[in-house]
């Protein structure tokens, strides 16, 4: 599934002719280039979301004959839906016998997809790609890569269905080891030692099981990814996936644009 229905505000003024997967880094709109990578990884199946300009990325499948691939098309014009929504809506779109791998088409990443897929084990509910790169907010792993929660390192906020994590009271992180220790000094907390947890960063690009969406239907209709994740990995087998040499291009802001440009050529080739 590519996210294709946000309203790029950052991308102002050019969004607000076109949506934001048409606007063209090196020559060719932002969702073909994710498109091409996609099929070329041997995807041949894929689902869309639309809101802002909606029909211009219907026209624009419709007049490429969709690249010659299966793609359907998620109406959210009524309502933006968020990324978990996003998904939820589109559940009857997708097959329910193999993982949907979820990307957003405003990012640029050096990713081999077909190398993703094979990390999703038939045990897991879902596979997050995650890095080291050094950001606020973080995901938190145990040692055998299984979710636990999330924490913004900036304000010791954290997030997670376990309350030994969720209540702890004190937070020290060891950059050079990206760990993440959590103390709860409360004598009724169910754990008083410090317990020690991986750290990495999202990546924004997600596998998903069929699984998992009956534990959706208790959401709302829009609501964000993270969110049901971070409420549900204590009942789902939710992991993560870490590429040390992963490269990501936010293209959300206009002078990010000549940035991506060099980064196509630099990742790809030229086209």
């Amino acid at each position: 599934m590519i996210f294709a229905a946000g309203l790029g505000t950052r991308l102002k003024p050019l969004t607000d002719m076109m949506p934001k997967a048409l606007v063209k880094v090196g020559g060719e709109p932002l969702l073909k280039h994710v498109v091409l990578r996609l099929r070329a990884a041997g995807y041949t199946r894929m689902v869309v979301n639309v809101h802002h300009f909606a029909q211009q990325i219907v026209d624009y499948l419709q007049e490429n004959d969709n690249f010659g691939i299966d793609i359907r098309i998620s109406d959210e014009r009524d309502a933006l839906l968020e990324t978990g929504g996003g998904i939820k809506k589109a559940i009857p779109l997708f097959s329910e016998e193999s993982p949907v791998l979820i990307h957003n088409v405003d990012i640029l990443d050096n990713v081999d997809y077909g190398w993703f897929s094979r990390q999703h084990l038939d045990e897991e509910d879902a596979v997050l790609l995650v890095s080291r790169r050094k950001t606020q907010r973080y995901l938190l792993f145990d040692n055998a890569m299984r979710l636990m929660g999330w924490v913004n390192v900036a304000t010791s906020e954290i997030k997670s269905p376990y309350e030994w994590i969720r209540t702890a009271d004190k937070l020290e992180v060891d950059w050079d080891a990206m760990t993440c220790t959590l103390t709860n000094a409360s004598p009724l907390s169910p754990r008083t030692s410090p317990l020690v947890y991986n750290m990495f960063a999202f990546s924004g690009i997600h596998s998903f099981s069929p699984r998992l969406f009956p534990l959706m239907e208790r959401f709302p209709e829009r609501f964000p990814i993270m969110d049901f994740y971070l409420q549900t990995c204590h009942r789902a087998h939710i992991y993560g996936c870490i590429k040390d040499d992963l490269q990501l291009l936010d293209v959300g802001k206009i002078d990010s644009l000549q940035q991506a440009e060099q980064f196509i050529q630099s990742i790809h080739g030229p086209s």
